[in-house]
C-alpha cells in the first residue's frame, strides 16, 4: 500500500507544542511521500490519560490507516492510544515509559510495526527504559548519540523515519 494512503498523526511532548521543529520536519517528510498529516494539540493538558482520550477520539475520525508518532510523553500517549486504535505503525522518540509514579501506566501497544529512537544521553527518560519496553514488545530500537530533545539529531531521525515509512508501506 503506498504511503500516500496513510494518515500520520503526531503527539508532542509535555513541554513542546504540536508543530515544533522536530514534528514539523517529520511532517514535511511524510507530506513529501504523499501521506496526510496532523499534530494533536495537547498544550495545557498535563494528564497523560486525558491526552490518550483526545488522541483516541481524533483517531476514530480518521478514515485511513494510521501511523502514530510521538515524542516523550507523546510517545507514551501514542503507544497507549494504539491499544484501541490499532494503527498500522508506531514511531516513538524518547518515549516516557516506566517513569517514577507512572510505572503502572506504561502502555501495552497494538500496532503492526513499532520503532523507537532514543538518545543515549537522555537525562529525562533513561535510554534503558526504551530498551526494556522494546524488548517486552518486540519493537525496533535505535539508540543514537543525543539528549532527550534530540534537537541536533533531526536529520538522523528523519532518515530513520523515512525508512520506517517505506517499511510500513511495504507491509
Amino acid at each position: 500500500m503506498p504511503i500516500a494512503d496513510f494518515h500520520v498523526c503526531f503527539s508532542h511532548g509535555q513541554d513542546s507544542g504540536p508543530w515544533g521543529h522536530k514534528i514539523s520536519a517529520m511532517a514535511e517528510l511524510a507530506r513529501e511521500r504523499g501521506a496526510s498529516v496532523e499534530s494533536v494539540d495537547y498544550r495545557g493538558m498535563s494528564d497523560p490519560a486525558e491526552r490518550v482520550a483526545k488522541l483516541t477520539a481524533y483517531g476514530r475520525t480518521v478514515d485511513a490507516p494510521l501511523v502514530l508518532v510521538g515524542s516523550s510523553m507523546g510517545g507514551h500517549v501514542a503507544a497507549a492510544a494504539s491499544a484501541e486504535l490499532e494503527p498500522a505503525a508506531l514511531f516513538l522518540i524518547a518515549p516516557a515509559f516506566y517513569m517514577p509514579g507512572y510505572e503502572h501506566m506504561t502502555p501495552v501497544p497494538k500496532a503492526g510495526h513499532i520503532a523507537i529512537v532514543h538518545g543515549w544521553g537522555d537525562d529525562v527518560v533513561p535510554a534503558a527504559n526504551s530498551v526494556r519496553w522494546a524488548s517486552h514488545h518486540g519493537a525496533e530500537l535505535h539508540l543514537i548519540p543525543g539528549d532527550h530533545r534530540l534537537s541536533e539529531r533531526i536529520a538522523w531521525i528523519n532518515r530513520l523515519f523515512g525508512g520506517f515509512l517505506q517499511d510500513v508501506a511495504a507491509e
